[in-house]
């Protein structure tokens, strides 16, 4: 009996080795999965070098190649230059822009003297067109005390950027009476600068029995603030010196919807009594009118107008039994072609 006993423990020994050995782990696996390992299937193998990722190398799973070495820079020591400023990173300051690159590629396969023509009507077609325009500032109706009247004002234009010719025309009068005063200018315009031009010509006046011929020279612009402004010197053929000042300003109150005020001072620097022209400041012009816009080249107003002799020429009108001042409401239009 015992010897039975003692082969039965020599043949479990030898078939499950000693009591205190643990199995031997399940060979690695290429098809191993992460859920096979963790019930003790199969071994998963370690991914290659190539292959660790910085999530497994975190799980101690791989360890990531070192990384290279930098290639040496062969700029090392050396300072790259800065690269000069340009467009809108020039410093803050009032000196002038840099001078504009010459575009003269042709030249190198042409030459300059074959291009000379092609680039002057580049210039000619891009930048020296011919453009005209006609507008019509005052054309209106004006009902005062006494007599109904009319007045107009309008100019035309013909030419480019910098040289123009101008055509002015301004009057007025009464219903049933005939023109009371008309003129006509024949002018030169030149840009001087971006917003004002220099004018020089001529101007005919056509009153009844009045009739003059001037030599004219003027100035007329966009001043600061959006205020066309308007200065002429007048030379009569008689010799007599006249001045004109006018101005007016776009006050918009909507889009379409635009409240003009309007100034204009007539001078003498001598008396002309057959013109009833006092020395000094002979007349006033004020006026103030609502216009809205239908479309912009088409605008009709309201609104009121005041004009007054002053000086020397209002004792002329007084001694001649003629009113000095005059307030009209007056209803046109404005437009431009």
């Amino acid at each position: 009996m015992s010897m039975m006993l003692a082969f039965a423990a020599f043949a479990a020994t030898q078939a499950h080795g000693p009591a205190h050995a643990a199995p031997p782990p399940p060979p690695a696996a290429p098809g191993c999965t992460a859920e096979h390992a963790a019930m003790g299937h199969c071994t998963m193998a370690p991914p290659a070098p190539s292959a660790c990722t910085a999530e497994h190398a975190a799980m101690g799973h791989c360890t990531m190649p070192a990384a290279p070495a930098p290639a040496p820079d062969p700029h090392a020591g050396h300072a790259m230059p800065e690269p000069a400023a340009a467009g809108t990173a020039l410093p803050v300051g009032s000196a002038p822009p840099p001078p504009a690159p010459p575009a003269d590629y042709a030249d190198r396969a042409w030459g300059s003297a074959a291009m000379a023509a092609s680039r002057a009507a580049l210039r000619r077609d891009h930048g020296g067109g011919r453009f005209s325009q006609l507008m019509i500032n005052l054309a209106e109706y004006q009902a005062q005390r006494g007599r109904d009247g009319y007045r107009w004002a309008a100019e035309g234009w013909f030419g480019g950027d910098i040289n123009r010719l101008v055509v002015k025309t301004e009057g007025e009068g009464g219903f049933g009476g005939g023109v009371d005063h008309a003129e006509g200018q024949l002018l030169y315009s030149r840009a001087i600068d971006p917003y004002f031009n220099l004018q020089a010509g001529a101007r005919q006046d056509f009153a009844r029995g009045r009739g003059r011929s001037y030599a004219t020279i003027g100035v007329e612009g966009l001043a600061p603030y959006w205020f066309e402004v308007e200065a002429a010197l007048f030379l009569s053929d008689r010799g007599d010196l006249f001045a004109r000042l006018g101005g007016s300003y776009d006050q918009r109150i909507t889009q379409r919807l635009i409240l003009q005020p309007r100034a204009e001072l007539n001078l003498s620097a001598q008396a002309v009594p057959k013109s009833d022209v006092g020395a000094g400041l002979s007349d006033v012009d004020l006026g103030l009118r609502l216009r809205y816009e239908v479309v912009r080249e088409w605008a009709p107003y309201v609104g009121l107008s005041w004009h007054r002799k002053a000086g020397a020429t209002a004792r002329l009108a007084r001694a001649a039994g003629e009113d000095v001042s005059a307030t009209s409401v007056v209803f046109g239009v404005r437009a431009w072609f």
